[in-house]
């Protein structure tokens, strides 16, 4: 698509250039627009008009390398290890280019004061010399600093060659081209044309938004936008209302959503706003606002090796191997039906919440752990519960970081960790070390909910201290029964820090033990929007069934296991 200089800009040139016309562009033909042969103009996407700041290097003087400021037609530009060549070696799109050799550079002495949207340089290599590589480099501080936009660009024919940098910066800024392979080959640069910023903004593009749905009645939340060319002073709307926005970069921003935006069921609209120049508003996004409802989905892991070696902490398996959709149908249980309907040391926790009529799957071997990958059908965004329970295979990553997101945007975590030593395929890697490992070796924040298990510690007991005044703890006191002991077979203990995460709270500590931030045998926390509860043993949820042949231990059945787990599974679940 060709363009029209500006009649105005037209005249400027002109004027300018009186006496200096340029040879027509022959094979740079991203660039092929002239007007009098005079000035290429190139077409720039959304930009709809060419106001812009452009030198042909025809105005000047210099015939030596040595370092030396030249007036050219733009203003004053240093040549270092650089001069203007007029030789028939000189690839030029005139009588003049600039050559430069080394590590030679070309910098402005003087700033657009208009920003800069896109920058474009013809260049090419200088007679039969070899190739050689640069660089553009701007300044938005009167050339004190220095930083690079761009990638670096390899020069590599002998005909001009267009170079588009897109730069999108506002404000007074300046560029120097920078020769960086060192080498004594020269390249020849001619023809910078640097657009204005102001000449229009890009239009913004939406692609995703997380989460994508929330619960009538929630909390306030941090909405994530992901997309392409917004603008530092973009705006998320939520149906046509501006948010508190903060810009994180070209493709992706952040802003707060009120609760009262998502009190009442519903949808509504995400979209983008870069403001004028330009800009525009994005396509819109759907944001769904579920209705309360009592009925929760529970993922359960098996992702991590939780039927290595002993270990069966899974709700279900077939042939010793656990598939997503326990079977019987689970739409099969009554009140009545045994744990043993489904095969897994933990099967008695998963029939119990399907009593309660939630949703129970398994996260197979062969499954992923992500958060917002619209890819993955059991992705955590799909989930209101995560029960991992004494994972043996370190988590990635990756895997660390949606964990974290998927509690920082209000689901639910179910931490269960063991004793030191606990090492069932033998990797290196315990469940306390695992645990400790994602909370302290992440790329989101350091301890974010607060605890780490006591990596070092293997005991076993029956304790009765449990939280003094939590008579209105629902963990401890919930509609699943009241929790009076805590039983360890070999299991450790954790340790809070309410400096890392206030929320954090012990609720059974090991007995006679003085109730502090030490030597907690479990415990909860919140983090964001989301809400976590920790076990150090995975004695207390076996059910003493599943696969053949493994030593398991009936712990679900004894003291208070059962009300405990059960008002833990519903207090995340923001049931109780």
């Amino acid at each position: 698509m060709r363009k029209t200089i500006p009649p105005l800009l037209t005249l400027v040139l002109l004027v300018c250039f009186l006496g200096c016309q340029k040879v027509p562009l022959q094979k740079a033909t991203p660039l092929a627009d002239e007007t009098n042969n005079a000035w290429p103009v190139a077409a720039r996407g959304s930009v709809a008009s060419a106001t812009a700041t452009g030198e042909n290097f025809e105005n000047g003087t210099k015939t030596a390398y040595a370092a030396a400021d030249v007036t050219l037609i733009s203003g004053i530009w240093n040549l270092n290890d650089a001069l203007l060549g007029n030789s028939t070696s000189d690839r030029k799109n005139g009588t003049l280019s600039a050559r430069v050799r080394n590590s030679g550079k070309l910098t402005m002495k003087f700033d657009v004061p208009s920003g800069a949207a896109t920058v474009t340089i013809l260049h090419a290599k200088y007679g039969t010399d070899a190739n050689g590589s640069w660089q553009l480099w701007y300044s938005t501080n009167a050339g004190t600093s220095f930083t690079q936009t761009g990638s670096t660009v390899t020069t590599s024919s002998t005909t001009l060659q267009p170079a588009i940098f897109t730069v999108n910066l506002s404000g007074a800024v300046r560029f120097e081209i920078r020769k960086t392979d060192a080498g004594s080959n020269r390249i020849c640069f001619d023809d910078v044309l640097i657009e204005d910023y102001t000449a229009g903004n890009p239009a913004p593009s939406l692609t995703s938004v997380l989460p994508g749905s929330a619960t009538a009645g929630g909390a306030a939340f941090t909405l994530t936008v992901n997309g392409n060319n917004f603008i530092s002073n973009a705006v998320i709307n939520w149906n046509g209302t501006a948010l508190s926005t903060s810009f994180i970069n070209s493709t992706q921003l952040t802003a707060t959503v009120p609760s009262a935006n998502i009190a009442v069921a519903g949808t509504a609209n995400i979209t983008v706003f870069n403001p004028a120049p330009g800009g525009g508003t994005s396509t819109a996004a759907g944001f769904t606002i579920q209705p309360v409802s009592t009925v929760k989905k529970f993922l359960f892991d098996a992702s991590q090796g939780e039927t290595a070696g002993n270990a069966d902490w899974v709700i279900d398996e077939d042939n010793s191997t656990p598939q997503r959709i326990p079977t019987p149908a689970q739409s099969g249980i009554t009140l009545s039906t045994a744990e043993t309907y489904w095969t897994g040391g933990i099967s008695a926790w998963g029939i119990s919440l399907a009593k309660l009529g939630h949703t129970v799957e398994t996260l197979p071997s062969s499954g992923s752990i992500t958060y917002g990958n619209t890819s993955n059908t059991q992705d955590l965004s799909k989930y209101d519960v995560f029960v991992v329970d004494e994972p043996n295979i370190r988590f990635t990553a990756a895997e660390k970081a949606a964990i974290i997101n998927f509690v920082n945007n209000g689901g639910d975590l179910l931490i269960v960790g063991n004793h030191n030593g606990s090492d069932r395929n033998s990797d290196g890697w315990d469940a306390p070390a695992i645990w400790n490992d994602l909370m302290n070796n992440n790329s989101i924040q350091n301890n974010p909910f607060g605890f780490s298990f006591d990596a070092v510690v293997n005991f076993s007991q029956l304790s009765s201290n449990v939280l003094t005044n939590g008579s209105s703890n629902v963990i401890l006191n919930g509609s699943q029964g009241a929790v009076s002991q805590l039983e360890f077979n070999n299991g450790a203990s954790a340790t809070i820090s309410t400096t890392a995460n206030p929320n954090v709270r012990g609720l059974i500590w090991r007995s006679s033990v003085t109730q502090n931030s030490s030597n907690i045998m479990c415990g909860s926390s919140t983090y964001g929007n989301g809400r976590v509860f920790f076990l150090g043993d995975s004695s207390p949820p076996d059910d003493g069934t599943g696969a053949p042949n493994n030593t398991l231990f009936n712990g679900w059945g004894v003291y208070s296991h059962k009300n405990l787990c059960m008002n833990a599974s519903l207090w995340l679940a923001k049931l109780q």
